[in-house]
């Protein structure tokens, strides 16, 4: 009886073994009969409101911000949130996907350089204006020393789902901080149009603007490579020839410009002082291109969505804005804050890209677990997060600083910092973001690399960003230039940081922090006193370690802003450990003496071109 039991259950489980696998592979030809395609599919990373879902925007304004303003801003802040998630970023993949055109002629021969331009494009814009993007910075309505703060912050949810129009956007507020700044509202009546225009809130109405400085002799060389030349044709206005090499935005409604005044005999003057500023309309009152011809769109690594172009001037008509020689002063004020713009990209593109990675993480199953249970993988995400972090502080400080310049409340050694920072924040954060995201799209595997998910779009744009507005070569030795002035710098760069400096801490890694910052300024100040006084044995040459005296004065910064906010009444213990991780894993001085001795720019001259004139002379 039990034997027979026995070999029933025998014979039943074979049989519903046959069963099951029977039923397996019915089931698995119908999974792959139709759709060829299996039964998994990858949950994708999704985009939450970007203010709410970031870590330190929220706190670093209700720290800075007073009260009553901070509840108004938040409140803005949540809702464009929720715009950029529900509309904005829709449209920013449609600009990527669908770049600008040109159509040189029309169907019967006529010569037009019709800019073609999907509608996501120019929707994008009339958002930005309605949003007060630019507006905010400008509106008598908002505090003074704080609508910058504002104004950057809305700018920063919106940059990395904008599809590029950021980049417009940035030239726009150059422009109208320029004309503020030269007082040519009252000087001309077209500058007042212009300017209310460009800050408008109207989405329909508002402008925006280029600025034309690279040519074919030089980028960020100005000076000498300047080969566009004005005739006076009276009245203050001019006809300007040339051709501009590196246009960006050009469906824009102005744009500012240098170019070189010729006198009678067709003369001008060389290098930077023959330079001088001018207005012009993209377009003339028959709606005709002002004198312009379209040569070829920019064929970009990235900001494929951003109609760049190569344009020829020839009879444009112009307004003379400087006086004669006067243009690199005043084309500063807007490179200025084109710089803090090229920042804001920066660091939201890192921002957007550890977003998607946290998200991601909770979603993608690996060897049996989430992402995010592995410790290797998570620790990777957190050191993308502490430079991050650092970089953000470091803009909003530049925002705040640029907010209490324009306010008339900054004291004279905030002006001094502002004036210094400002292309260490540009060159600091362009130098960091773009490793990162290299970095940041690893974590998304192969998915990271393929073009449909949008994510090597971040990668690609974000390369711009160190050689917009000028190279990190070029910045740091602008840096050098300000130490070169006749004010004491460097004095001022440490009576800030000192301020800056929280006291009576308590918590020992914020006290092992401020002393390692301490360390770091010291060491700062006794290598330039060197480098100063140049040693008559080994004759030193600063420009050779130009670039890590900048980005050691962005690291003393950042650690001092990170430091700041984590012994506030808004610290977390992240807040904490991100400062104490930010100070103790890298050499705040990234420079030593032996960087300015004269003898390596030989050695590296040596190693550079090392058989290169063997090479030449066989050609």
């Amino acid at each position: 009886m039990l034997r027979s039991m026995q070999h029933h259950l025998r014979v039943s489980k074979s049989l519903n073994l046959v069963r099951m696998t029977q039923s397996m592979l019915v089931n698995g030809d119908k999974k792959y009969k139709h759709a060829k395609t299996g039964g998994f599919t990858q949950t994708a990373p999704e985009l939450h409101n970007p203010f709410t879902e970031d870590p330190l925007l929220e706190k670093t304004l209700r720290r800075i911000l007073p009260q009553r303003y901070y509840v108004e801003v938040a409140k803005d802040l949540e809702k464009f949130g929720d715009r950029v998630v529900n509309e904005i970023d829709c449209l920013g993949r449609l600009a990527e996907l669908n770049p600008p055109k040109l159509e040189h002629q029309n169907a019967w021969g006529e010569r037009v350089d019709e800019l073609v331009v999907t509608p996501a494009w120019y929707k994008l814009k009339e958002i930005a204006a309605e949003e007060g993007l630019i507006g905010i910075g400008y509106d008598d309505k908002f505090p003074p020393e704080h609508r910058r703060l504002h104004q950057f912050a809305k700018l920063y949810l919106f940059g990395p789902s904008s599809g590029l129009v950021t980049c417009p956007l940035a030239m726009t507020d150059g422009a109208a901080k320029t004309i503020k700044e030269m007082g040519l509202i009252e000087q001309f009546p077209e500058m007042k149009v212009a300017f209310d225009n460009l800050t408008s809130r109207d989405g329909k109405k508002a402008w925006t603007s280029g600025q034309w400085m690279t040519e074919k002799m030089g980028g960020s060389d100005v000076g000498s490579g300047t080969d566009t030349y004005a005739r006076d044709l009276g009245n203050g206005k001019y006809a300007l020839s040339g051709y501009k090499w590196f246009s960006s935005a050009i469906d824009a409604n102005m744009c500012l410009t240098l170019a070189r005044v010729i006198d009678k005999e067709g003369n001008s003057i060389p290098g930077s002082k023959g330079l001088s500023l001018f207005y012009l309309p993209i377009r003339d009152e028959g709606n005709k291109l002002n004198g312009i011809q379209m040569v070829r769109l920019k064929n970009k690594l990235g900001t494929r969505q951003l109609p760049t172009a190569e344009l020829l001037l020839d009879g444009t008509k112009a307004l003379k804005l400087s006086e004669e020689g006067r243009g690199i002063p005043g084309i500063s004020n807007m490179l200025n804050v084109t710089r803090i713009h090229n920042a804001m990209a920066s660091v939201s593109f890192m921002r957007r890209i550890i977003s998607l990675a946290r998200d991601y993480s909770k979603k993608r199953i690996v060897f049996g677990r989430e992402q995010s249970e592995w410790p290797l993988h998570v620790a990777t995400i957190a050191k993308l997060e502490v430079e991050c972090r650092a970089g953000f502080l470091f803009l909003m400080e530049a925002a705040r600083l640029l907010g209490l310049s324009e306010s008339g409340k900054a004291t004279p050694i905030e002006l001094l910092n502002l004036r210094l920072i400002t292309p260490v924040l540009k060159l600091y954060t362009a130098k960091k973001c773009v490793p990162l995201i290299s970095e940041g799209i690893e974590c998304f595997g192969g998915q990271g690399y393929m073009e449909d998910t949008g994510l090597p779009t971040i990668l690609r744009d974000a390369q711009v960003t160190p050689i917009w507005e000028g190279t990190t070569n070029v910045l740091s030795l602008d840096v050098l230039r300000v130490f070169g002035s006749k004010d004491n710098i460097l004095g001022a760069f440490e009576d800030h940081i000192n301020s800056i400096l929280p006291t009576n801490l308590t918590n020992q890694k914020l006290v092992e922090a401020k002393a390692k910052i301490e360390q770091g300024i010291a060491e700062l100040k006794k290598t330039l006193h060197k480098v100063s006084h140049k040693s008559i044995t080994q004759p030193m040459q600063i420009d050779l370690g130009a670039r890590e005296v900048a980005l050691t004065i962005g690291n003393i910064y950042c650690g001092t802003l990170l430091l700041q906010q984590a012994a506030s009444e808004v610290g977390t213990d992240a807040d904490i450990e991100v400062v104490s991780r930010y100070v103790n894993e890298k050499d705040l001085v990234e420079f030593r003496l032996d960087n300015f001795i004269s003898a390596r720019s030989l050695q590296n001259t040596g190693i550079v071109f090392e058989n290169f004139d063997k090479l030449t002379s066989k050609l």
